[in-house]
């Protein structure tokens, strides 16, 4: 078995078909695939078991998260890697039998993220040469191998043996951060992050928060970032994040308060009041609760 293929599902029976039907298309490879589905509530499921019954189903009862649902079917995985792959994505022709390749030639990486391109066919930006908030951190990660910190986790491929190393997921990760945290392990397991360019997934993204409320978003994706912070970086460099992104917040919101009302397009900028409004109010929070602690 070459690839054990995981896809975590939740509320996308109108894009998982797609994806699913690229996959199988994709006979380049010997696979096996595995859909966790979150307790959607759109039919996502009997969508599935009706028109992909060759797809092992594990249809939770919960929504359990990104990271605990993959972390389910590993034990049941027998391909010799493991690919991570977003519902809203579209394999292209090649792509894992490419990203298959690259593992086999390099022995040092544990896991490697494909080339993702948007709909139109530009590139979706997708790996980070930085972890969030490492620019106001010490040397505490310059002992780390490779140039790549992080590659996004809507299409990757990992050694079983490393993800086993690494103990999988950290499932207190719900949705946002668990691909940083991850390659942020391996990476300290002694293993680089790869890119594979020649590997490529047509993604959309962000179809799985349609019906979440903007400033609901960015509350997880902050409480994902302090997750993170916590966990990797000692208490002075969390204490010089806090007040970068602090200051950063309020000038932001100052300069959008006098500006938008001139704007003939607001959406964006109103977009962009919400997301430093919570990131204010989560910082403060967080020093709130370090002062107690």
């Amino acid at each position: 078995m070459d690839l054990s293929i995981i896809i975590v599902s939740y509320n996308t029976s109108d894009l998982i078909g797609t994806c699913l039907a690229s996959v199988h298309a994709a006979d380049d490879v010997n696979k096996e695939v595995f859909v966790v589905d979150n307790a959607s509530t759109d039919g996502s499921a009997d969508f599935i078991r009706k028109n992909f019954p060759s797809v092992s189903l594990i249809a939770n009862t919960e929504n359990r998260g990104f990271a605990a649902a993959n972390n389910q079917v590993l034990p049941q995985c027998r391909g010799r890697y493991i690919f991570f792959l977003n519902p809203d994505t579209e394999v292209v022709s090649g792509a894992f039998g490419k990203a298959l390749s690259y593992m086999d030639a390099m022995p040092h990486v544990g896991l490697a993220g494909t080339k993702l391109i948007n709909p139109n066919g530009t590139l979706h930006e997708s790996v980070s040469y930085r972890y969030p908030g490492q620019r106001y951190t010490g040397r505490e990660l310059s002992s780390l191998k490779g140039s790549i910190a992080c590659v996004q986790g809507s299409s990757t491929i990992v050694r079983p043996n490393v993800m086993k190393a690494v103990g999988g997921f950290d499932e207190d990760f719900f949705l946002y951060g668990e691909d940083q945290d991850l390659c942020l392990r391996i990476r300290k397991s002694g293993f680089e992050i790869g890119y594979i360019d020649s590997a490529v997934v047509v993604h959309l993204g962000g179809r799985s928060e349609r019906q979440t409320p903007l400033s609901e978003i960015w509350q997880k994706k902050t409480s994902a970032e302090l997750l993170f912070y916590g966990k990797h970086y000692p208490p002075e460099s969390i204490a010089r994040i806090r007040r970068a992104k602090l200051l950063q917040a309020r000038l932001r919101i100052a300069v959008l308060n006098l500006t938008i009302p001139f704007l003939k397009d607001r959406a964006k900028a109103v977009e962009k009041l919400i997301k430093y409004r919570v990131t204010c109010k989560a910082m403060r929070q967080n020093y709130k609760e370090q002062r107690k602690g």
